[in-house]
């Protein structure tokens, strides 16, 4: 007799589908950078990023014509245990800056001629405190997944995910002491600026929310339900579909590296189409991405040992929200 299928399962089958990189593109790509006329290595961690895009899109000479830059924004219950200083309702706020061009991310987007939209999930309903119930449950994580996915419709040949939620650095960091251990105070940080006595609030929360879930976080799938958010699981979603499509990725941040971990968590080789834009001011974001794989530039051998490159930017939340080169049509979309 067997047991009855479970809304993730659909996940894990894909996660059993994922392709892998062209190496014969690779090679060509780093065969033709061999003939240019330039000093072999001169172009530094450049040369390593176009081998990279050269693998995962098939073609000895990589481009980026269609950049996407994918906004995830979800509120959060544990926002409750006075994690942030900020009202959820700035979430919104930030959304509709976003829409309205006003925010960081349009600039960028606006200068580089880069596509970006928006994904707005149900902001008017925040996820489970942590502390004290699931964020989600099964069904609502896998159709928030699913959701994600759909920032790939457009067919870009670059997506680049973002993140907008008050109190989502204290998830993330619940994440990451789920999946990696330690101490709850090894994995967050101040966020948007929290305080002394926010910090430790912060902690307290991470530390209780685990706890609480402990029986059930042998399953990083389980971790992204029960400590994640909505914005977070939309990301694993998206990562994962571009890997189907063999599209690479950016990941911008501490909050979107923790949906990252989640992926690597189930299987190792889940990143190899990812690079880590920068290295955030949060403080746990350099272990985060050590474990991940993306520090670093160098090595031999398969992308999910590989030390891939990154910019170190001193970014912190609300002055970035994306990297790279984008075309100035935001759209905004809704989780239904």
């Amino acid at each position: 007799m067997t047991s009855a299928a479970r809304p993730l399962d659909d996940i894990r089958a894909l996660l059993r589908q994922m392709p892998k990189a062209d190496e014969a593109a690779r090679a060509a790509a780093r065969e033709r950078e061999g003939q240019l006329t330039k000093p072999a290595g001169s172009l530094g961690r450049l040369e390593a990023i176009a081998e990279w895009l050269a693998g995962w899109q098939g073609s000895p000479r990589p481009h980026v014509d269609r950049p996407l830059v994918a906004v995830f924004a979800g509120n959060h219950g544990v926002v409750a245990q006075g994690v942030s200083p900020f009202p959820q309702s700035v979430t919104a706020a930030m959304v509709a800056n976003f829409t309205a061009g006003g925010a960081a991310i349009n600039q960028i987007c606006k200068t580089f001629d880069i596509s970006l939209k928006v994904y707005e999930l149900a902001l008017e309903k925040p996820t489970g405190d942590i502390t004290r119930e699931p964020a989600l449950d099964e069904k609502a994580c896998a159709a928030t997944m699913a959701f994600g996915m759909e920032a790939l419709a457009a067919e870009p040949d670059l997506l680049v995910v973002g993140e907008m939620g008050i109190g989502n650095t204290t998830v993330a960091a619940a994440i990451f002491h789920a999946l990696y251990g330690g101490k709850a105070e090894d994995w967050v940080g101040r966020g948007t600026g929290v305080d002394d006595a926010g910090l430790k609030r912060k902690a307290d929360a991470v530390s209780a929310a685990v706890a609480r879930h402990k029986e059930h976080l042998t399953d990083p799938l389980e971790v992204l339900a029960r400590l994640g958010g909505r914005e977070i699981a939309a990301i694993a979603g998206a990562i994962l579909a571009a890997r189907l499509r063999r599209t690479p990725v950016l990941l911008d941040g501490f909050v979107v590296s923790s949906a990252a971990a989640v992926l690597h968590a189930l299987d190792l080789s889940a990143l190899d189409h990812c690079l880590a834009g920068h290295v955030s001011a949060e403080r746990a974001h350099r272990e985060a991405l050590k474990r991940l794989g993306r520090r670093g530039a160098g090595g031999r051998g398969g992308e999910s040992r590989r030390r891939l490159p990154q910019r170190h930017g001193d970014l912190r939340r609300g002055g970035r929200r994306g990297q790279g080169r984008m075309k100035q049509s935001e759209t905004r979309s809704r989780s239904p």
